[in-house]
């Protein structure tokens, strides 16, 4: 395995700090402005075998996707910006869920040129702050974009961890009302004691009723209380398999 190389990236914002209290990228490489960020250095490991496939290359993945994630942490910390920077980071994760935008960032026949002008496209669409839109033109320039919802999971991680927030996942047929999942964080947080709750809705009609909240280390604890699992549950007591309900 080769030496770790540095590979340093500067974030500039243009913004002042602004700080926002919860409870529960294209633009210009280098920005000149009026808030000077801290320099940053990622660290990529590199084979000498090449960016291999299999588990090494998942691995090898795994690690720079932290690397990235906690680079610009480190930024939002010091900017005052995390509960901006991880809404502007749902923002992106959101758009690139779209296959088309996904592939077309990481083709390798489309010109940077034209990858930063969708940049630059989204962050004046979706009021990205400038730091974010910087470090997403630093993944279009080492062609490191495949690398993003893995670099979201990882910055989810770390801004749990900063704030001593659970982050619960409510899956239901439908959307929630607002009170509804302001009901649901405060269950959470008393099962967990956690000081904040974040609530992140997924939509599967395929539950036909009810919803399930998923949280702890990588979602390992799970309350279901789908009109699925009771089916389910009625199935198994009796011994008749699935059940198929008319419609």
């Amino acid at each position: 395995m080769a030496a770790l190389q540095q590979t340093p990236i500067t974030f500039q914002s243009r913004s002042p700090p602004v700080t926002q209290i919860i409870t529960g990228p294209v633009a210009k490489l280098n920005f000149s402005g009026g808030l000077k960020l801290p320099k940053l250095t990622i660290k990529r490991r590199i084979s000498r075998r090449g960016r291999g496939g299999g588990a090494l290359g998942a691995k090898m993945a795994e690690t720079a996707a932290g690397s990235y994630a906690n680079a610009l942490a480190d930024v939002a910390q010091s900017n005052e910006t995390l509960e901006q920077t991880i809404a502007d980071l749902e923002k992106i994760e959101k758009l690139f869920e779209d296959e088309a935008v996904y592939n077309f960032f990481v083709s390798p026949i489309v010109s940077e040129e034209k990858k930063r002008e969708l940049v630059d496209e989204i962050v004046s669409s979706s009021s990205i702050q400038p730091h974010v839109a910087n470090f997403l033109n630093i993944l279009v320039d080492m062609k490191r974009v495949e690398l993003i919802k893995d670099i979201v999971k990882e910055f989810e991680k770390v801004y749990n961890t900063l704030t001593d927030t659970e982050l619960a996942i409510v899956t239901s047929v439908v959307k929630l009302e607002s009170q509804h999942l302001a009901q649901i964080a405060k269950g959470v947080q008393r099962l967990t004691g956690a000081k904040n709750v974040r609530i992140k809705t997924v939509i599967d009609e395929s539950l036909v009723a009810g919803f399930t909240i998923r949280y702890g280390n990588s979602g390992s604890k799970l309350i279901d209380m789908s009109v699925k699992k009771q089916l389910e549950d009625i199935a198994a007591q009796l011994e008749i398999g699935d059940i198929q309900l008319a419609v």
